[in-house]
């Protein structure tokens, strides 16, 4: 149902102001020109964890982020500044399923303010590779992370992340006895 400005999950406007499935939007084709049909930063980052950070397909990144993007590892041992590529990011996101396996992530929440957009996550996978030194348990690991997203001209231009890295070490562990 659509109401005051908002689309239900997966729907997005196009040019014409009709409303476009985000599923039918799966092939490269298409996705090639989504961000400049979605009308508003928190339908971009909806359509980017949909497509891109789900692992569904990585190699779309390029269609929702810059040619360099600020990625501000926030974990409380240190703080990292990093500049990524989307290929860098894919690449990234293909790790991930190596060690995670075809992961499900859930938007747990979402909230925007101008050019910045929040988004807190649930992610859920089976530990199938090495993960800091830890042997694959075969068993469900939940992830807990959130970020910042700041967009411009409808690109991810910059971000701040913060990711339970404790709590997956915790998990990890327990899984190992």
């Amino acid at each position: 149902m659509i109401g005051k400005g908002k689309l239900d999950r997966g729907l997005a406007i196009d040019e014409l102001n009709q409303t476009i499935d985000i599923n039918e939007l799966r092939d490269e084709t298409s996705l090639k020109r989504s961000p400049s049909t979605i009308q508003t930063n928190e339908q971009i980052l909806k359509s980017f964890f949909e497509v891109v950070r789900s692992g569904n397909k990585p190699e779309l990144a390029e269609t929702f982020m810059t040619k360099e993007v600020k990625a501000h590892q926030m974990n409380s041992e240190s703080m990292v500044t990093i500049i990524r590529s989307p290929k860098n990011y894919a690449d990234h996101i293909k790790e991930m399923l190596e060690v995670w396996g075809n992961f499900k992530i859930e938007i747990q929440e979402l909230l925007s303010h101008n050019q910045k957009v929040y988004v807190r996550w649930k992610q859920i996978g089976m530990h199938i590779a090495e993960y800091e030194g830890y042997p694959p348990t075969n068993k469900e690991v939940i992830e807990i992370g959130s970020a910042i997203y700041r967009l411009e001209n409808q690109k991810i231009v910059e971000y701040w992340i913060q990711v339970d890295r404790l709590g997956v070490i915790e998990q990890i562990k327990r899984n190992q006895k």
